[in-house]
C-alpha cells in the first residue's frame, strides 16, 4: 500500500499543476466601454409622462443642441421638464400661437447652460441664465425660492415646484415640473417683441380713402384762391365802366 501511495504523489502534483495553470490561463473579463452619450430624450423617454415636451424638443430641434452642448461642455446643463399634463392644463391655443422662433425661445427657457443640484437650486442667485437668455435683449431668466427642503421655480408669470429629478449626475440634471415654465417676456403683460413698433403719433391715423374723402388738398385750396381774386377783378372792371 504505501508503495502504490508513493506511485500517486507524482501524478497527484502534476495533476494539480495542471489545475492551476488552466485556471490561470482563463482569458481575463474585458474592461468596460466608455459610457454612453447622454441623451436627453432617452432620459424622458424612461420618465414616461413627457411625450409633448419630446416633440417639441425635436421639432425645435433643441433636443440635438443640448445633447450636443451637455457632451462636450464642462458647464454641464439642467432640464426643467413639464409633464403632458402641464402642457393640458395650458389655455386652448396657447402653443398653436407661437410662431417657430417663439416655440423655439420657449422650450430653450427651460434649459439653463449649467449643471445644478437641488441643494444648489436652493441657494443660488436670481435670476439663473438659460438659453433664451439675451433673445430680443431680454433677460429671460428663472427665479428659485426655498420653503424648508422644497424648491419652487418662478417665470415672473407663473410659479411652480420643482418635483423630482429624472437624473441628477453630472453632466445632466433633468427635474420634473407641473406647469409649463411661460416667460414673462413673451406671456406678461409687457411682453417684448422682436419687432416692436415705433412710437404712435398723438394725432389720430387718417387712411387714405379718408384723406380724398374728407381732407382738402393744396391744389382745391389754390383754386378757390384764383376763382374768388377773378371775381373781384371782374366786379372792380365793372364799377369802372359805369362810372365812365
Amino acid at each position: 500500500m504505501a508503495t502504490i501511495h508513493l506511485t500517486l504523489a507524482p501524478l497527484l502534483i502534476l495533476a494539480a499543476v495542471f489545475l492551476s495553470t488552466e485556471i490561470t490561463a482563463q482569458p481575463a473579463a474585458p474592461a468596460p466601454g466608455p459610457a454612453a452619450p447622454t441623451n436627453i430624450t432617452a432620459i424622458l423617454e424612461k420618465g414616461g409622462q413627457f411625450a409633448t415636451f419630446i416633440h417639441l424638443l425635436n421639432t425645435t430641434r433643441v433636443g440635438n443642441q443640448i445633447n450636443i452642448q451637455v457632451n462636450s461642455s464642462s458647464e454641464g446643463m439642467t432640464v426643467f421638464a413639464p409633464t403632458d399634463n402641464a402642457f393640458q392644463n395650458l389655455k386652448p391655443g396657447t402653443l398653436n400661437k407661437l410662431s417657430y422662433d417663439d416655440q423655439v425661445k420657449l422650450i430653450l427657457y427651460h434649459v439653463s447652460p449649467k449643471f445644478y443640484t437641488l441643494d444648489d437650486l436652493l441657494s443660488v442667485s436670481n435670476p439663473v441664465r438659460t438659453q433664451a437668455s439675451g433673445r430680443d435683449s431680454a433677460v429671460y431668466g428663472l427665479n428659485f425660492t426655498s420653503q424648508g427642503n422644497q424648491v419652487n421655480v418662478s417665470t415672473g408669470f407663473v410659479e411652480t415646484r420643482v418635483s423630482n429629478a429624472l437624473r441628477k449626475e453630472r453632466p445632466l440634471a433633468v427635474y420634473v415640473v407641473d406647469m409649463v415654465l411661460l416667460p414673462e417676456e413673451m406671456f406678461g403683460e409687457n411682453k417684448v417683441s422682436p419687432a416692436a413698433p415705433g412710437p404712435k403719433s398723438n394725432s389720430p391715423d387718417v387712411s387714405d380713402d379718408q384723406e380724398k374723402a374728407g381732407a382738402p388738398s393744396d391744389k382745391s385750396g389754390s383754386g378757390e384762391m384764383k376763382a374768388g381774386l377773378g371775381l373781384a377783378l371782374g366786379l372792380v372792371f365793372l364799377c369802372l365802366k359805369l362810372v365812365v
